[in-house]
């Protein structure tokens, strides 16, 4: 019969090696990426080297460094294919151990008294990952919207000079109705997912959550009453108030799915 001390060090220990093997697996898949790249990079090169080599000899020019740069990149693209098709089973191998150990994970966490000290403190530890998983998202959406910001400034400005510049009958005078039409379309996909009003909600969610972690750990605010013999009822107090908070984030992010006719009906 193992103890609560026991059952706490066995999550440590499976979390731990979730984290290595989802890791392993993050690592996996971003050289997954980079191999495709490099082969579609490669596809491309081939494909014009091709084009080159078929012109040379129509026109009867030297082709023998076209030649050696084709078969150069088809010898790449060959052994990135093979690395590709490899590294895909890694993917498969670390994806399963992620799935295993995830398990193994909730298996040992249900193994921690629900009422317990112990089981507190790692959800007020866990509360960490929480944060940070807000935080990511927060700079993820607000790096969208300031790209999409930059699009809408520089096409503007672009599209007005060169629709002076290329007043009349200019033949280059499709290039701005596709700037500004581009523009438009970024404006419109901009007010459509809000993304700085989603960065912005996710990035308040976090540092609330942050405020009550240091609240907690320092005995401040709301948690001040709560001394030593009552870490208990201070871990709990926390723990409803970043479930609080948690849900006010899910209605946030559902009233910004919602357009304004459906908010109406509501």
């Amino acid at each position: 019969m193992t103890g609560p001390h026991d059952a706490q060090e066995e999550y440590r220990r499976v979390s731990k090696e979730y984290e290595l093997a989802a890791d392993r697996l993050r690592s996996a898949r971003s050289t997954q990426f980079i191999y495709w790249l490099i082969m579609l990079s490669g596809v491309a090169l081939i494909a014009l080297l091709a084009y080159s080599v078929a012109v040379g000899l129509w026109q009867e020019k030297p082709v023998l460094t076209r030649y050696v740069g084709l078969i150069a990149l088809l010898i790449l693209c060959i052994s990135i294919g093979y690395l590709a098709l490899k590294n895909r089973r890694r993917i498969v191998e670390f994806d399963l151990d992620v799935r295993n150990l995830g398990h193994d994970r909730q298996s040992a966490a249900t193994r921690i008294p629900s009422e317990s000290v112990e089981s507190l403190r790692l959800y007020r530890e866990a509360s960490k990952d929480i944060m940070a998983g807000f935080r990511s998202r927060a700079s993820r959406n607000l790096r969208t919207h300031n790209t999409v910001q930059a699009i809408i400034i520089i096409g503007s400005i672009v599209a007005s000079t060169t629709t002076a510049a290329m007043a009349g009958a200019h033949p280059l005078s499709w290039i701005s109705t596709v700037l500004t039409a581009l523009v438009s379309v970024t404006a419109g996909l901009a007010a459509y997912f809000k993304f700085r009003e989603r960065g912005y909600n996710l990035q308040s969610t976090a540092d609330e959550i942050e405020k009550h972690y240091n609240a907690t750990q320092f005995r401040l605010h709301e948690y001040s009453d709560f001394g030593d013999g009552r870490e208990a009822e201070r871990l709990r107090l926390f723990a409803q108030n970043v479930e609080r908070l948690r849900e006010e984030q899910r209605k946030r992010e559902l009233q910004l799915e919602q357009s304004p006719g459906q908010k109406e009906e509501r």
